[in-house]
């Protein structure tokens, strides 16, 4: 192997280490703060799921580089093919991400209305001091932790399955490329 090659073997590896990892992370974390109804944490798993997605790409590029054109060998081909299914898998799976966040996001405005509405518009807040040098105490408006609805247990089941087989689907081809 000539110093190109061994460099390209070196970011193949590391992008595969760095991005798949954190990327399988975010995907099988995701269903846990769906029945939590955690949206602020589902918004950074989304995100993350969308950026090491982005960045698995230099995995596939530098794994086509370092296989300089001989796609005819089977252990690559179908690596190179297992690796595209679960792109598309991850598409798909952001995509249930984006819709259980905006279902979660409706519920908690719907919570935060319903709470502003039960005060009435004349009403002032507490201004009673429980302790003496306390300053007066106005609750602001926290959207309260939400159970997940039948909106969004679709959604969830699909996000676990799928997380689970892109799981597999980089174990496989780790196997293959060790195989090799």
């Amino acid at each position: 192997m000539s110093t190109a090659d061994h460099l390209l073997l070196i970011l193949h590896v590391g992008f595969a280490i760095f991005t798949l990892g954190p990327l399988t992370v975010a995907t099988m974390s995701t269903p846990r703060y769906i029945r939590a109804g955690n949206a602020v944490v589902l918004r950074y798993l989304a995100l993350t799921t969308r950026i090491y997605g982005l960045g698995s790409l230099g995995v596939f590029l530098f794994g086509l580089f370092l296989a300089q054109g001989k796609f005819d060998q089977f252990w690559l081909s179908a690596s190179m093919t297992l690796f595209v299914v679960a792109l598309v898998m991850l598409l798909i799976l952001e995509r249930d991400q984006r819709k259980v966040l905006s279902a979660l996001d409706g519920v908690i405005g719907e919570r935060a209305a319903e709470r502003i509405a039960e005060k009435a518009p004349d009403q002032k807040p507490d201004t009673t001091l429980d302790k003496p040098g306390q300053k007066p105490s106005e609750e602001p408006v926290q959207p309260r932790r939400t159970e997940t609805t039948l909106d969004t247990q679709g959604e969830q089941s699909r996000i676990a399955a799928l997380s689970g087989i892109v799981a597999v689907i980089w174990l496989v081809i780790l196997i293959l490329m060790l195989w090799h």
